[in-house]
């Protein structure tokens, strides 16, 4: 019996922002993957299956939201233990997720030491086991896509600050391309192997696409011009460490190489600006009140004995310097 096919990217209608992040992260891997903020129901994981369908391998992988350590990276397989008296890894996640896309959904709300883990192996493209008495290592090169909505709960900026890319998806599209959105989803499920077939040759431009900019993408120079000019941006947006900059470099050559070119030129630094630095850049914190301010007035004896609260351990209250929280769109919590 044949599977149902995915929805094809191509035929995705608008997220035009998000398209391209995700094909830049497919096109350079070590972008680090990609962050998607929005509410539910914004087809955040058909966009996703829809990315492993324009990789060469097709492999799409999910992560469970409950999986444990031993699940993510892989461990000791028992059977072979008990049954045979030997160690032999039993590959997890991270194994099968090889070639293709590791999707996360709301991985706001995955333990942080799996998320670390995940982000290193994202980085590195090698999962590395040293537990119950194996020692074993293997490719994991994937393209990490995360998905969160921050109303439900942020992740840390540590973790933030390591996904490469960061797009947020507007919960409100307008009506005619609601409209439109709904009729291609009906159309599929109607007929998914028509629909497929509709789209068919969309697709197979859209892969072409991609596998040509890879193809491209190691004859592009990191070159000391796009840097500078990228590290000055990254220094006057106030940034924190040098992750930013990088990620920028890589993204802005994976633009380029998306578009044919040869060489990172201004449009590409632009165009994968707002991805690099949306997460990452550092909020003006409010400036706590001048040394020679006065403090603000303590009520008298008298009006104090009156409310009947006395003045025991009473002081002035001190001003405090907080840090400010990042804007988010209101999106509503999931039932």
């Amino acid at each position: 019996m044949t599977d149902t096919p995915h929805f094809p990217l191509s035929a995705v209608v608008g997220a035009e922002d998000l398209k391209l992040a995700l094909c830049l992260t497919a096109i350079d891997p070590k972008i680090g993957g990609v962050l998607i903020e929005g509410p539910r129901g914004m087809a955040k994981s058909t966009l996703a299956r829809g990315l492993a369908d324009v990789l060469a391998s097709g492999q799409f992988v999910t992560l469970p939201l409950g999986a444990t350590e031993e699940r993510l990276v892989g461990t000791l397989d028992l059977d072979a233990a008990l049954g045979q008296g030997k160690a032999q890894f039993s590959p997890g996640v991270l194994a099968k997720a090889d070639g293709g896309v590791l999707y996360v959904d709301e991985v706001n709300l995955l333990a942080d030491h799996l998320v670390d883990v995940l982000l290193d192996v994202a980085a590195s493209g090698v999962n590395v086991v040293e537990r119950d008495g194996i020692s074993h290592r293997h490719p994991a090169r994937f393209v990490l896509i995360g998905t969160m909505n921050p109303e439900e709960g942020e992740l840390r900026p540590q973790l933030l600050d390591r996904f490469g890319l960061n797009v947020a998806m507007s919960g409100q599209p307008a009506p005619a391309e609601r409209g439109e959105i709904i009729r291609r989803r009906l159309d599929f499920d109607a007929d998914p192997h028509g629909f497929c077939a509709h789209w068919r040759a969309s697709q197979e431009a859209l892969r072409a696409r991609c596998q040509h900019a890879r193809e491209l993408l190691g004859a592009i120079a990191l070159d000391d011009a796009s840097l500078t000019i990228i590290t000055e941006r990254c220094f006057a947006a106030g940034v924190d460490g040098l992750r930013a900059d990088l990620v920028w470099l890589r993204a802005a050559r994976a633009h380029a190489a998306w578009r044919g070119a040869v060489s990172i030129e201004v449009q590409d630094i632009d165009a994968v600006a707002e991805f690099a630095l949306r997460h990452r850049r550092r909020q003006q914190t409010p400036h706590a009140p001048t040394p020679d301010q006065p403090p603000p007035p303590t009520p008298s004896p008298t009006t104090a004995s009156e409310a009947g609260q006395g003045l025991w351990g009473q002081l002035p209250v001190q001003p405090q310097t907080t840090g400010a929280r990042r804007e988010v769109p209101s999106w509503p919590k999931k039932p």
